[in-house]
């Protein structure tokens, strides 16, 4: 992964985990029209191989929950390619944002969405959450796998 940008590569990664901004996923749909999606996400690190070496993502990944009949599900089956950004909506500005490809896996535990109710709403306690969670809901991983990010943190200008 190449890092861009006013902030280290350290830096990038507390920005992910500490906000809990939806990520902004920007894909093209099936047509090929450019869509742009906001989606919870949750940073998990990759784990290395015996010898310690990483991934070509440099270790970290985004992951993202959604229903399996989502319109985005269907658009990053046809074309995996996304950009996406993480940033503040008030100042100091101060984000994150990249390219990539998006990979989707099944989720019959609905682990990552529990993650994710936890991560975003504090709890599974919620009308929102049980609704998500109902066992007929099939549900799918997002995974998005940066190839290039770019980190930026304007506190020092404004």
């Amino acid at each position: 992964m190449k890092v861009r940008g006013s902030r280290s590569r350290e830096e990038i990664v507390a920005f992910l985990e500490a906000q809990t901004i939806p990520v902004r996923l920007g894909c093209r749909t099936p047509a090929g029209h450019p869509w742009m999606v906001s989606l919870w996400y949750r940073h998990r690190s990759i784990e290395t191989d015996e010898n310690g070496s990483g991934t070509e993502n440099d270790g970290w990944v985004l992951e993202c929950a959604t229903s399996v009949s989502a319109d985005v599900v269907a658009s990053l089956r046809e074309t995996p390619e996304i950009s996406f950004e993480v940033s503040t909506n008030d100042p100091p500005y101060a984000g994150v944002r990249g390219r990539g490809e998006a990979s989707i896996e099944p989720d019959p535990e609905k682990a990552v969405l529990r993650d994710l109710l936890e991560r975003y709403l504090g709890s599974t306690d919620s009308e929102l959450a049980r609704t998500l969670l109902d066992e007929d809901r099939e549900e799918v991983t997002i995974t998005l796998e940066p190839a290039v990010v770019y980190g930026w943190d304007f506190s020092d200008r404004m």
